[in-house]
């Protein structure tokens, strides 16, 4: 049966991709630019990081997020825009006394990862529901902070969107929904291939799938070559999709993609799959988002 499938573009990330492709967004206007682009080409959300305009590396400057916020807002697009509250979770233990943090580690408080939230307001923000060997350092998200974090977000009238890497944080992301701790309709992020969460496999994503709670909304995503193949396996599950330069850089093999056709390329697959990509303000009221600037 047709159904609308919302495309979320991830248009940055904050991960090691500045230099290894030609047109990473780092600024706050590249980041905004590669926003509305991803929305003309048909993009419903984006999901946006900000990095140090100097460096290229993640940030969590709260200016960084004014900006490119206003930006998008000001271009006139209808986009509904998604921040990550991800960064400020990165723990690496000290080589001689493991408690305290060696370089590199950012952990930070639940008032500091949500700041740019409760200010500007977005509809959607995301939440990381548990805690990993993520790559070579440590995603730490306890359980207390998430729920201070999550009762900030809702507050803001911000839709948190929980962002799953394995089946623990899916059932940790449900004990939250049962125990009220996150109102209303869930909304799940599926996501695959991340070392050292669940693989971006179609058994993979099925199972994580079969975990969520009864009428709960979700989308999935692989990362790196699997990002399309991730796609179609999300539509043909009932779920939304996710593609952007924060999972994948490559269009195809040895090409390197821009956010706008990385969402064209989803679009096709949606479209061949007998489905329509559902438009910002559908995603509105399929979501039940309440903070629509």
């Amino acid at each position: 049966m047709d159904r609308k499938v919302i495309v979320t573009c991830a248009v940055t990330g904050g991960g090691d991709t500045v230099g290894k492709h030609p047109a990473i967004p780092v600024t706050p206007e590249q980041i905004a630019t590669a926003c509305v682009e991803a929305a003309k080409a048909g993009a419903t959300i984006c999901h946006i990081h900000v990095r140090n305009p100097e460096t290229g590396k993640p940030s969590m400057d709260p200016a960084l997020y004014r900006e490119v916020v206003a930006r998008i807002r000001d271009s006139g697009t209808d986009l509904v825009i998604n921040l990550t509250t991800g960064a400020g979770g990165r723990f690496i233990p000290g080589d001689v006394v493991p408690s305290e943090p060696a370089k590199g580690t950012n952990l930070s408080t639940p008032a500091e990862r949500v700041q740019h939230v409760e200010e500007l307001r977005p509809e959607i923000c995301s939440l990381d529901m548990g805690t990993m060997n993520f790559g070579p350092h440590v995603f730490m998200n306890t359980p207390a902070h998430l729920a201070t974090m999550a009762k900030a977000i809702q507050a803001a009238g911000v839709k948190p969107e929980l962002e799953v890497f394995d089946s623990g944080h899916v059932r940790l992301a449900n004990h939250f929904v049962e125990s009220g701790i996150i109102e209303g309709t869930p909304l799940y992020q599926l996501c695959l291939g991340i070392s050292w969460g669940q693989p971006a496999t179609p058994a993979a994503m099925a199972y994580m799938r079969d975990l969520l709670p009864p009428g709960a909304e979700w989308a999935g995503f692989g990362i790196s070559r699997m990002q399309f193949p991730m796609v179609a396996q999300a539509v043909l599950l009932g779920g939304h999709v996710r593609v952007g330069l924060e999972d994948n850089i490559y269009l195809e093999r040895g090409v390197y993609g821009s956010n706008a056709q990385l969402v064209e390329k989803a679009i096709k697959i949606i479209n061949l799959m007998g489905h329509e990509t559902a438009t910002p303000q559908e995603a509105r009221q399929m979501l039940k988002l309440r903070n629509h600037a």
